[in-house]
């Protein structure tokens, strides 16, 4: 072999070498970038590929039932047929939306705004989003939807969860309502938070399932109720718009609100309720032996249910317009004067300031004079000696004229604290008052004025400017019938802690509250007693002892008194009519259960006012509501509410 031909088979060889070095490290290269790609990093690039196309959307968790004592449900969550339409898949949301209406009930109001909010979704690059149309779909709604919205592109029909009142206004005042988040509600409930956390809020509240607590025990135990929103994984097309779900990652589920148990009988509540009969007025019962409230009635009132999905502006007019006012919560809220239902207080009050002896007698002559003013009885005739059993008795109102004169107003104030006046009972609900009880101290600053003695006359007899609410008036005969033994009224059972949870634990002589616990006895049982046809329960034995009272509306001047006015009756207008009380606690010798009643323009607290709360109390007594609660042994074993995230 040639030189030459040697050189080149050496210099193919190498460059054979090398081209066979640099394809197997090309091929190594790759081999390995693939072993990389295929086992290495898989995991993480299977995700970043489903991140095109898989996108977690919230999913709304099941708000917690409430419940009353013995498990009842008061509000709960139920399936009802809704009607949404997508926006980015009509091509012409006014023919869509007329064609709905021809098959539900679909206002032309209704249907313009529909067409701006279409518009708006639009506009906002959030046309993938569903618009709600129509919920609460009766069942041949539901159906004639189903069949057509095949034919409608953008149109679903589905049953959806909805919170549902199934006692409508029994508990109105009480439970309150739930309704879409406004931005008020974001911002109340967002408060504070860091801006990722509103932002989840703000996701949450924009499903159409989500709704927030707008009164009473609703929004006060919002936390406990709401749960934990989770996320659901769907499959989405390039603009963002769900197509289908993907199985649901537990890890990722949203947490179902608690139940609250609240302390209130459901079944003695409608009793109670009933028994009014159309009149406007307030009932409020307490178990004595732990301050539980067993029933809360405003009547009339307002049905939780309306207010879900939005009350119309006209029906919500026609609430709010009503002459006997069914939005107001006359049983936490409404603030009244006492009248005679309040002389136990005054008479506690002369007591503890050692000013009277209870045998002492002072002379009613139907009349009494101070200063160069005239204070009158309701007797007009007088009911001559009388000491403070028989003014109790009769509520005689010259007696406590007297009494509170001697005992002075600062004296009456401090022992109407005692029994809870003046406090804001909260109990879980929203609306609560806590009236007024007026003193020197009040006066001059409310009105920069002195406070003057015929005033005092006047919180005697429980007129003038005292304030107080159906539940004070309960808890003041909760604590007579007590024998002054210290009371935790509450309303929640089984749920949030609330931080107006006070004891009423004052001190009161119990020898002083056995004295007005004879009184009330005599009102109902002994002769002369203003009530004594409502002290038999109708039980076969049992009776109550109670106080009547009679709040005036409006004052009777010198000359209507002089020209024999009537102050009832047909003959004057309902809302001039004098409101009727009474206070009351059963079995009389074995104090189980207290109530107020108030009858607004009820005239007359023994004819109008005691024949109802001797029936509801006779219900409590036959029912036994005060029996152990369901939610008993539960209590001392459910955690609070974890804080944290809300999603």
């Amino acid at each position: 072999m040639s030189r030459k031909s040697k050189n080149a088979d050496e210099m193919f060889d190498r460059r054979m070498f090398m081209a066979a070095g640099v394809g197997g490290i090309v091929w190594a290269t790759l081999v390995g970038r693939l072993f990389q790609l295929q086992f290495l990093e898989a995991e993480r690039y299977q995700d970043l590929a489903e991140a095109n196309h898989v996108k977690l959307v919230m999913a709304p968790p099941e708000r917690g039932q409430i419940l009353d004592r013995f498990g009842r449900p008061l509000a709960s969550q139920r399936q009802a047929g809704r009607v949404s339409v997508i926006p980015e898949q009509m091509s012409d949301p006014e023919t869509v939306l007329n064609r709905i209406s021809n098959l539900i009930d679909l206002p032309d109001a209704r249907r313009e705004r529909l067409v701006e909010e279409i518009r708006n979704a639009r506009r906002r690059n959030a046309a993938f989003l569903p618009v709600i149309v129509a919920q609460e779909l009766t069942f041949e709604e539901f159906s004639r939807m189903q069949v057509h919205a095949v034919e409608m592109a953008g149109v679903d029909v589905q049953m959806a969860s909805t919170r549902s009142y199934p006692r409508g206004r029994d508990f109105g005042h009480v439970l309150g309502y739930v309704a879409r988040a406004s931005a008020e509600d974001l911002e109340r409930m967002t408060d504070g938070l860091v801006p990722e956390d509103r932002r989840i809020y703000q996701e949450m509240f924009r499903h159409p399932d989500m709704r927030t607590g707008r009164q009473g025990m609703e929004r006060f135990a919002e936390d406990w109720l709401r749960g934990r929103p989770g996320r659901r994984r769907v499959v989405a097309n390039a603009h963002g718009r769900p197509l289908w779900e993907l199985e649901q990652d537990p890890k990722q589920a949203a947490v179902p609100g608690k139940d609250l148990y609240i302390t209130i009988d459901a079944e003695l509540q409608r009793t109670a309720i009933d028994r009014f009969e159309g009149e406007s007025g307030a009932a409020v019962v307490i178990d004595i032996e732990n301050g539980d409230v067993l029933a809360m009635v405003s009547t009339p009132a307002f049905d939780p249910n309306s207010f879900v999905n939005g009350i119309s502006g006209a029906d919500y007019a026609v609430l709010r317009d009503d002459p006997r006012s069914p939005l107001y919560p006359r049983a936490h809220g409404g603030v009244y004067p006492p009248g005679s239902t309040f002389k136990m207080v005054v008479a506690t009050a002369a007591l503890e300031a050692g000013v009277i002896k209870p045998e002492e007698r002072i002379r009613c002559s139907g009349h009494y004079r101070f200063g160069n003013r005239t204070w009158h009885c309701w007797k007009r005739g007088g009911h001559g000696a009388m000491n403070m059993h028989d003014a109790i008795k009769q509520s005689c109102d010259v007696y406590f004229y007297e009494i509170a004169r001697r005992a002075g107003v600062e004296k009456i104030a401090e022992v109407s604290r005692k029994f809870g006046f003046g406090h804001t009972w909260v109990l879980g609900m929203t609306g609560a008052r806590g009236g007024l009880v007026p003193d020197p101290a009040w006066k001059q600053k409310a009105r920069g004025e002195p406070w003057f003695e015929g005033e005092t006359l006047n919180f005697g007899i429980g007129q003038g400017q005292l304030g107080t609410t159906p539940l004070q008036l309960a808890l003041m005969t909760a604590r007579i019938a007590a024998t002054g033994a210290p009371i935790r009224p509450r309303m929640i059972g089984l749920g949030p802690n609330d931080e107006d949870d006070a004891l009423l634990d004052e001190p009161l002589d119990p020898a002083v509250m056995e004295r007005m616990k004879a009184g009330m006895y005599g009102v109902t049982s002994e002769g002369g007693g203003t009530a004594t046809r409502s002290g038999d329960l109708g039980l076969g034995g049992p009776r109550l002892a109670g106080k009547t009272g009679t709040a005036q509306v409006r004052r009777i001047t010198a000359a209507e008194r002089a020209s024999g006015v009537v102050r009832g009756g047909d003959a004057i207008a309902r809302e001039l009519r004098d409101h009727a009380l009474f206070v009351a606690y059963a079995p009389a010798d074995n104090p189980k259960y207290a109530i107020s009643v108030i009858v607004e323009h009820g005239e007359g607290g023994s004819r109008t006012a005691a024949p109802v709360a001797r029936d509801i109390l006779a219900a409590a007594i036959r029912m036994n509501s005060g029996r152990t609660p369901t939610y008993a042994q539960r209590a001392s074993t459910t955690p609070e509410p974890e804080p944290g995230d809300p999603a």
